[in-house]
């Protein structure tokens, strides 16, 4: 019987069965798709990825199947770029998916000889530039530790001439979504979402007595439950009246302690990322928590996510193919500016990682641009969490600035920007 394949569209997450299927056809899409394209354009004939057990090169676990969930003693990915696509092959003592074995099943190699067999295949290749994962910019870029260097440069002799830094390679293969991994994140953003709708709901929210900190709690597990990793312990914080906002790096961050208890009135703010799929997604979201005979917020509280959402507009407006990070950031503090919308942005790209390789769109600590990744210029296919924040007085809290904090995943591509999921374009509500 043939077994329709699973759709991560339609139900996320997946089971781990099913997500391993889907991730290895991506992973053949990618590598007869997608990588003789970023070679070319990197001008790389050769790209190797080493990595040893417990000490992986970031990349590494983006070019392994599903099942491997780390190299296993020493693992060397060659992949070869030649006029029939990309050949790639596997230097290590176990099978390794869809990659040619350096050496035929039960021969004998002694530990330290793969850099022999490396060497070999580096020989048969005749390769003009070799890249490897070097990168002063990209931590994700820079997998390639220091013993590993060395070792490779003795092997390879006078080949080593011909290393270059793969950092545009490694970046290009990183940020580049498939069509099919676009749809796929989206429906992880919806679900983020209704995660998050439930734990600012009954039954979960008790007011006077739930804490931030408790809400963190009940968002990670939820994800686990639900079969879907937290990669990083979610965040809840609340704004109150009567408690202003404390500085912080030179930003203004909510006051209020993470034990304290929920009460009518209050800002409810998380910041929430999950892992399904080898894909992540970052995501926030703001509710207020009513007060008795209330049946919305306060006008000023709305006011200040319509003004986020207008930042949200700018930044969307001018994220353009081509243009760098830091030029995306500058035009928008300009148009903000001329708005009279005081915010700060600080995107970045999602996929793979949740803090992913690619242009850098500022930091929430420092909005003057980020040397090196805020540099990269932006390509199409690739996916963002467009992440920012208002300070907005709020009349009916006396004046007091609140931060309203937004964060979305969008889709860049020659058609323009998407949203992936449901943007918040109004505060969820908290029942008393």
């Amino acid at each position: 019987m043939t077994l329709a394949a699973p759709d991560p569209t339609r139900t996320v997450p997946l089971p781990l069965r099913d997500q391993a299927d889907v991730r290895d056809r991506w992973f053949t899409q990618r590598l007869l798709d997608l990588l003789p394209v970023l070679m070319d354009r990197a001008g790389i004939d050769l790209w190797l990825v080493t990595g040893r057990e417990y000490n992986e090169d970031p990349v590494l676990a983006t070019l392994l199947p599903a099942t491997w969930l780390s190299a296993r003693r020493r693992t060397v990915l060659v992949l070869h770029r030649s006029d029939d696509g990309v050949t790639a092959v596997a230097v290590s003592r176990y099978p390794v998916g869809q990659f040619l074995p350096a050496w035929s099943p039960g021969r004998r190699v002694a530990e330290g000889d793969e850099w022999a067999e490396v060497r070999r295949i580096v020989e048969q290749a005749a390769p003009r530039r070799i890249g490897i994962d070097v990168s002063a910019d990209f931590a994700l870029a820079d997998g390639l530790s220091c013993s590993e260097h060395d070792r490779l440069t003795a092997a390879l002799g006078p080949w080593a001439d011909r290393l270059v830094p793969a950092e545009e390679l490694v970046v290009g293969w990183l940020e580049t979504r498939l069509p099919e991994e676009i749809a796929a994140l989206d429906a992880l953003n919806r679900l983020a979402g209704e995660v998050i709708a439930a734990a600012f709901g009954p039954p979960v929210v008790v007011v006077g007595e739930t804490t931030a900190a408790d809400l963190a709690w009940w968002i990670r597990q939820r994800l686990a439950d639900l079969g879907a990793d937290a990669w990083f312990h979610p965040v809840v914080d609340l704004q109150r009246a009567g408690v202003p906002p404390r500085a912080a790096g030179g930003a203004l961050l909510p006051a209020v302690p993470y034990d304290e208890p929920v009460l009518p009135g209050d800002l409810l703010h998380c910041d929430v990322g999950l892992t399904s799929l080898g894909l992540a997604t970052d995501t926030q979201r703001n509710a207020y928590v009513l007060r008795p005979g209330e049946g919305a917020a306060p006008d000023g509280l709305r006011r200040a996510l319509a003004t986020g959402n207008r930042l949200q507009d700018l930044v969307t407006d001018r994220l353009v193919v081509g243009r760098t990070g830091n030029e995306v950031l500058a035009a928008v503090r300009g148009a903000a500016a001329a708005e009279g919308i005081d915010g700060d942005v600080y995107s970045h790209p999602v996929g793979f990682h949740g803090h992913g390789a690619g242009p850098a769109i500022g930091r929430w600590d420092d909005q003057s641009g980020v040397p090196g990744a805020g540099d990269r210029r932006l390509h199409p296919d690739t996916v963002y969490a467009l992440e920012l924040c208002v300070r907005v007085p709020v009349p009916e809290w006396g004046g007091q600035p609140v931060r309203m904090a937004l964060e979305e995943g969008i889709a860049l591509t020659d058609a323009g920007v998407r949203y992936l999921g449901d943007r918040q374009t109004d505060l969820l509500l908290v029942g008393p």
